[in-house]
């Protein structure tokens, strides 16, 4: 059984909005991510990946994106304690609000940065590097 869990890549004004996830988070505390959660178990459901990277990007920095998303790409990893999570990046256009944290035991701080900023930034992962190379180069529908 996977997890599944979506990050939304979102940039505005040459900026990528990031996250710095919180030291409580089980799975890299303290590092630079997208924003982004698991998906909730719903039974039969359409568009259900695309609502769950809308709904993570108000719950946790209050920022509404546009109903279009565009699917990036997709990974697997395993935890530190052994859960299997596929991960879907998903590129997506602002809409309207102020990222600020919203959720401290998910988000300590939020961020608007550069590509460049991003792969120079000494908290940034591997994953998150990659997450935004790619996010640069898909073009929006």
């Amino acid at each position: 059984m996977f997890i599944v869990n979506v990050e939304a890549a979102i940039c505005k004004d040459g900026k990528w909005l990031l996250i710095t996830r919180s030291t409580k988070e089980e799975h890299a505390g303290g590092t630079l991510a997208l924003v982004g959660g698991k998906v909730d178990i719903e039974g039969d459901s359409l568009e259900i990946l695309e609502r769950t990277v809308k709904r993570e990007c108000y719950e946790e920095v209050g920022i509404v994106i546009k109903d279009e998303v565009t699917f990036v790409y997709s990974s697997s990893f395993v935890t530190g304690d052994g859960r299997h999570v596929i991960n879907m990046v998903f590129l997506c256009e602002y809409d309207s609000g102020t990222a600020a944290a919203k959720s401290p035991d998910e988000v300590e701080a939020v961020h608007w940065l550069t590509r460049e900023e991003i792969m120079n930034h000494p908290l940034a992962p591997p994953w998150t590097k990659e997450s935004i190379r790619r996010a640069a180069l898909t073009p929006i529908p």
